[in-house]
C-alpha cells in the first residue's frame, strides 16, 4: 500500500530544488505470532504470520487472488503498492514460471519487507522497482505486459485508494493483455467506494465485487474482457485451488455468484 503521494520531480519553481515526497513513518507491531506494518497510525497495511511469512494472513489479501479462477498460468504479475509484500511473496512462490514485479514508491517500506517481512531478494523473475504505480502503468513499456494487477495502494489512514481516477485505472487496463484481470482493495464504507468503482466500469469491460471482509475491505475483480461466468466451471476450478494452495476459493464463487 502506498501512502501520501506526491510527485518525486515536481518543483515549486525553476529556482528551487526538486521537492521528496513526504512520507508517514513505517511502524511495526506484533501479536498473536503476527506482525504489522504500520504507517504511523493504528491502520494495517499489512501482516504477516511469522511462522507461516509466504502465506497471506489477512483474508482481503486471500481475495486479492481470487483471479486465480479465471487465470491458471499466469506468465507475468504486478503488484501496486508493495505493503508487507504478502503478494509478491505469494505469487512468488506459488507461480514460479511467472516473473513478479513490485512497484512501491517508500524506500522505507521497501527495506523494512526485505529485513523483517521475509521478501525474497531479487533476481531473474523478481523485480521490485521504487517508483510511482502511476507512473509505472503509463509507462509505454508496460503497455500489453501482464497478465494479472493487484491494486492496493493506501495512505497512512488507510481509509481510500491515492490513485481512483478513470485515467488510471485506464492505463492500468492498457498494461493487461489479453483475457488479463486486476484485483483492487477498496473500502465499502468509505466515500471513495462509489467513485472507485465508477471509474472501473468505466476503464474495465467488466466489475465484480466481492462481499465485504473485515474492517469493511472489498476486492474488486476487474476484466480487460467480459468474462463466461459457468457456476460449473468456476466451482471446479475452486475445488483445484482449494487443494492446490487452501486459498478459500469456494467462497470466491459463492461471493462472485450471490445476488448484487
Amino acid at each position: 500500500m502506498l501512502i501520501k503521494r506526491k510527485s518525486i520531480e515536481q518543483a515549486e519553481s525553476s529556482r528551487r530544488p526538486a521537492r521528496k515526497p513526504k512520507f508517514a513513518p513505517v511502524t511495526l507491531s506484533e501479536q498473536d505470532g503476527v506482525r504489522y506494518l504500520h504507517f504511523g497510525t493504528e491502520w494495517v497495511q499489512g501482516a504477516m504470520r511469522i511462522r507461516k511469512p509466504d502465506w497471506p494472513e489477512l483474508e482481503y489479501a486471500q481475495q486479492m487472488m481470487a483471479w486465480m479462477l479465471f487465470i491458471e498460468a499466469p506468465r507475468a504479475i504486478a503488484q501496486l503498492g508493495l505493503g508487507t509484500a504478502t503478494l509478491t511473496k505469494y505469487c512468488y512462490k506459488t507461480f514460479p514460471e511467472a516473473s513478479v514485479t513490485a512497484v512501491e514508491l517508500n524506500p522505507s517500506v521497501i527495506a523494512i519487507c526485505a529485513s523483517m517481512f521475509k521478501m525474497p531478494p531479487e533476481d531473474a523473475r523478481l523485480r521490485v522497482l521504487e517508483m510511482d504505480a502511476l507512473d509505472f502503468v503509463n509507462d509505454p513499456a508496460n503497455a500489453d505486459a501482464f497478465d494479472v494487477l493487484q491494486c492496493d495502494l493506501y495512505d497512512a489512514t488507510a481509509r481510500g485508494p491515492v490513485l481512483d481516477t478513470p485515467e488510471f485505472y485506464q492505463a492500468c487496463n492498457a498494461c493487461l493483455r489479453d483475457g488479463g484481470m486486476m484485483t483492487v482493495n477498496l473500502f465499502g464504507d468509505h466515500p471513495s467506494f462509489a467513485r472507485n468503482i465508477k471509474a472501473m466500469k468505466f476503464a474495465f469491460a467488466h466489475v465484480i465485487c466481492l462481499p465485504e471482509v473485515h474492517d469493511g475491505n472489498v476486492v474488486a475483480l476487474c476484466f480487460k474482457q467480459r468474462p463466461a461466468i459457468d457456476p460449473e466451471a468456476l466451482a471446479a476450478r475452486a475445488a483445484q485451488i482449494v487443494a492446490a494452495t487452501k486459498l478459500p476459493a469456494k467462497s470466491w464463487v459463492k461471493g462472485l455468484l450471490a445476488p448484487k
